[in-house]
Parts: structure tokens; sequence; C-alpha cells
């Protein structure tokens, strides 16, 4: 257990706590290797669509539609089908929601930290993966996510060496640089961004540019909370 930060949250005794700013950043630039790194990207690249295609399912639930059908292929591409009742503005929310999705939890996740919640990051991620497996359809998905699901209880089950915070603190890393990456890589040309101008009659680098200030913005944010603390 670490030393609560000047500033921060108590953390009750025996529950792993927020890092020093310093370990942080250093998990921060392992991250950032990750994600830039083409070979080990190609990892990543699966959670960031488990994200991005997670949250186009869950807002399209929660805005009332019925999820038809959710894909995750081999290639780390995927996508949803959902029931469509006209083109206002839930359409328009669950469309522009997937590439700020993986930004959206890593900012979640590094909100979580900062007050001291580290290990809820972990039961919050596992709860999510598991109502993603309730809905997958026949995919590469039925592996990846189980998968996905198996490494994070391995993880749980050992909370004594650092590995759960060192974990958190990588996959929250991870989620904000990821979203950050995709967004621009992908910009104006996703699938989204054309689904969006049709809907919107707005142009495809309009929504190309709410993606990447999103990304940056929340990275910005996420990495203060995550070295800098309140």
């Amino acid at each position: 257990m670490h030393t609560p930060l000047p500033g921060a949250y108590a953390v009750p005794a025996g529950t792993p706590g927020p890092l020093p700013g310093g370990e942080a950043a250093l998990i921060g630039l392992a991250a950032l290797a990750i994600v830039v790194i083409p070979f080990l990207w190609t990892l990543v690249d699966h959670l960031d669509t488990m994200a991005h295609e997670g949250i186009h399912a869950l807002l399209a639930a929660a805005v009332g539609f019925s999820v038809l059908e959710f894909v995750l292929n081999r290639d780390a591409s995927g996508h949803v089908r959902h029931t469509v009742e006209g083109f206002g503005f839930r359409v328009v929310l669950v469309a522009v929601a997937g590439y700020l999705g993986p930004s959206a939890f890593g900012l979640g996740a590094a909100r979580l930290i900062e007050t001291g919640h580290v290990i809820a990051v972990l039961w919050l991620a596992m709860v999510l993966l598991v109502l993603l497996m309730s809905v997958i359809s026949v995919s590469f998905g039925l592996i990846s996510v189980p998968l996905a699901v198996a490494l994070l209880a391995l993880v749980m089950r050992d909370s004594r060496s650092g590995l759960e915070e060192f974990i958190v603190y990588l996959l929250t890393w991870l989620m904000l640089l990821s979203g950050v990456r995709n967004a621009i890589r992908h910009g104006a040309g996703a699938g989204d961004a054309g689904n969006l101008a049709a809907f919107t009659h707005l142009p495809r680098h309009l929504w190309a540019l709410v993606w990447a200030a999103g990304t940056v913005l929340a990275l910005f944010v996420g990495g203060s909370w995550l070295v800098l603390g309140r």
C-alpha cells in the first residue's frame, strides 16, 4: 500500500491507493511505447475495439434501441447493428460515441484512481466485459472477451504483489492513449464519420475533429489526475 499523496482522498488501510506521480508517469510512458510499437499495438487494438463497440451497444440499449448484432473480428475491427427509429438525436448520440468510448472509459478509470478507488477499476472492467459476453455474436469476440475476463480474474487473485495497481494504471493509460491514436488515425475516413455525415448532413471532417479534440482533452485531464492527483 502506498502513502496517500498530499491532498488525495484517504484510502482505507490495506486497500491499494494511488501511486506516486513519478511511478504513474513511468507506466504512462510504457503504455505509450505499447501504443506506438506496431506488433504491441495489435494486442491493444482489440481492447480499444471492445471499448469502441461496447459503448455503441451500451448507449443503443440505454436510449431504447435493441442490439441485434455485436461483432468483434480477429483483425480488431467490429460493428454493432441495432434497431433504428428515425434519424434523430438518439441515433447521432450512439454513432458519435464510438471513437470517444475508449477515452471515456479511461477518463472514468482515472477519476476512480484519483479518488482512491483503484481496485474498483478492475471490478468495473470485469462487469463491463461480462455484459459484452452476454450480447456478443458469433465472431472472434467469443474468444477475445472471455480471455480478457480470465486475465483480469488472474490479476485480481494476486492482491499482494502490487500487480493489481500496475495493471489498473496500465489499462487506464492504454484506454486514454489508444482513444487518441484511433481517432486521429481513422479520422474522416471512419465508417462512423460517413454514417454521421449521412444522418446530419454535416461534413465527415467535423466529426473527425470532434473525436480528435475529445480524446486529446480526455488524455490531458485523465493524465493529470493520474500523475498529479487532486
